[in-house]
């Protein structure tokens, strides 16, 4: 009897040892597609962090590392960066190399690609003049092999953030033969080749994504999870059902009408920290109501209560914000303006002066269109916003929702008057939350345009001075602030829960969690 239960012990720990340690991440809507130079969304950057790595990585708390890097020297002059790659293959088994560096940096800014995030390679030698057609060969590029495994980039002018760039999914090399093989289909499932620590197992459409780890990523070995599994959930209740069932280690937001609930009955495992990101709505300047009519738009700003939105609302720790800079960005003190500080009836009675000298009133309201991603916490925003706009104005808000990818296209197309909106920071720097509004930017969705504006960021970029590029773009933000472009809302937390066994996460201002770094002891 001893010896067939001393059996039965040894078969349960070896069953034990061999089982597979798979993480199963909420992840938000469907992702767009995987292709790093040219996917826009959330969702696909938390995939492409375990498919996919930059020359520079982060590491759990998201503090700058080696990537497919694994040296760097600059130069006295701050100009020329030169990387020395990891010798490691691709996932089919080809070998990375420099070529494959310098493939995605042109991809990048070559506007056959169609990237809208070509802006984040504009301190590159000749990235903004290759991407706006001045310059027509790619290959003019700063960017050159030197040999197989050594790379070579050079700026415009010293650039403080631009390790921190690297980073971004946007700049990370993709094996060049299979792109060229495969074209627009190159990041199909049976297609896909990748350079991270997992790689795609299979996808399937409103399901899930599954990653297993890959064998030949170069630090293989401080890879302890066997598959990621990321879910697409939309509808925040949904994922938190999955959760508290046990389908869900970690979710990807939480609705906000539980939040209290949640922290009297999950306070453990509600995990919630400093997000640099922005949420706001954006005001289509190209076409009535909003082009020309700068009083409307102020009028609009003024009747949002912010205050009432993050304790109400939200309610998770969210900060007013009045700015598409947050707080909490290095080297930088972000413009305030003046009427964030006034008294709400103040604020109240000049949004109606503001809303009748723009010609709007009881007799002639303001009807417009107010469109969000579904999504149940977007849905509730856009509920008390439109109310706020009601009340103090008048104005008849119609709104609507689409699914991710459609809004997007909805958002490209210009086809809306104020959308939803959020800006994470691609980098700690305030400008990765001003150059996407650059005129013809890609992803400037509201059409500002403003040629000092254009000028000042110019100047911040060729700034070597820390307080004196603070101070330009400090002008610049006011500017565009003025403008009232977007109507900024609050600055970001990230807020989730995680299953107590879930070990290797740290909260971090970037909200960048590689699967890299979490193992599970159950």
């Amino acid at each position: 009897m001893k010896k067939a239960l001393s059996v039965a012990i040894l078969a349960v720990l070896a069953s034990s040892a061999s089982a597979e340690m798979i993480f199963r991440r909420g992840n938000g809507s469907e992702p767009q597609i995987l292709d790093p130079q040219i996917s826009e969304g959330v969702p696909e950057s938390n995939i492409q962090r375990d498919l996919f790595e930059g020359l520079v990585a982060e590491d759990a708390a998201g503090e700058l590392v080696p990537g497919l890097a694994k040296s760097w020297d600059i130069s006295a002059d701050g100009l020329v960066y030169t990387f020395h790659l990891q010798e490691q293959n691709w996932t089919d088994g080809s070998p990375f190399t420099a070529e494959d560096v310098v493939f995605a940096l042109r991809r990048l800014v070559d506007p056959a690609t169609g990237s809208k995030y070509s802006f984040i390679a504009y301190p590159i030698k000749n990235a903004k003049e290759i991407t706006e057609g001045e310059i027509k060969d790619s290959s003019e590029l700063g960017v050159k092999a030197i040999d197989a495994h050594t790379v070579e980039i050079t700026l415009n002018a010293p650039t403080p953030y631009f390790l921190g760039l690297l980073t971004h999914s946007s700049t990370y090399p993709v094996p060049k033969a299979v792109v060229e093989k495969h074209g627009k289909e190159w990041t199909r499932p049976e297609n896909i080749v990748s350079s991270g620590p997992f790689k795609m197992k299979d996808w399937v459409l409103q399901s899930h994504i599954t990653l297993e780890k890959s064998d030949t990523y170069w630090d293989k070995a401080a890879v302890k999870l066997d598959q990621v599994i990321f879910y697409p959930t939309e509808d925040q209740n949904s994922e938190l059902k999955r959760y508290r069932a046990g389908e869900l280690d970690w979710t990807n937001e939480i609705p906000n009408d539980q939040l209290k609930w949640i922290r009297e009955n999950l306070a453990e495992e509600l995990k919630i920290g400093d997000y640099l990101g922005t949420y706001y709505y954006g005001l289509n300047l190209s076409k009535a109501p909003f082009k020309d009519n700068l009083k409307l738009r102020q009028a609009l700003s003024l009747a949002i209560d912010r205050n009432i939105l993050t304790e109400k609302v939200t309610g998770a720790g969210e900060k007013a914000a009045y700015t598409i800079v947050p707080p909490g960005v290095m080297h930088y003190e972000h413009y305030v303006p003046e009427y964030a500080s006034w008294p709400r009836d103040k604020q109240i009675a000049e949004a109606q002066r503001l809303y009748a000298e723009a010609g709007y009133g009881k007799d002639n309201p303001l009807k417009v269109e107010l469109l969000y991603n579904t999504n149940e916490n977007h849905k509730k925003i856009a509920v008390a916003v439109s109310g706020m706009w009601k009340q103090v104005l008048g104005v008849q808000t119609e709104m609507t929702n689409q699914e991710w990818k459609v809004y997007l296209q909805t958002r490209r197309e210009k086809n809306t008057q104020i959308f939803r909106a959020g800006w994470i920071g691609d980098y700690n720097d305030p400008y990765t939350f001003l150059e996407m509004f650059q005129a013809g930017g890609g992803l400037n969705d509201v059409n500002f345009a403003q040629s000092e504006f254009d000028e000042l960021l110019a100047q911040a970029a060729k700034e070597q001075d820390l307080d004196a590029r603070g101070k330009i773009l400090n002008q610049a933000e006011q500017m565009f602030t003025d403008d009232f472009a977007i109507l900024p809302i609050y600055s970001y937390v990230s807020k989730r829960l995680v299953k107590p066994y879930v070990k290797g996460y740290e909260i971090n201002i970037m909200d960048h969690s590689r699967s890299k770094y979490i193992y599970l002891e159950k």
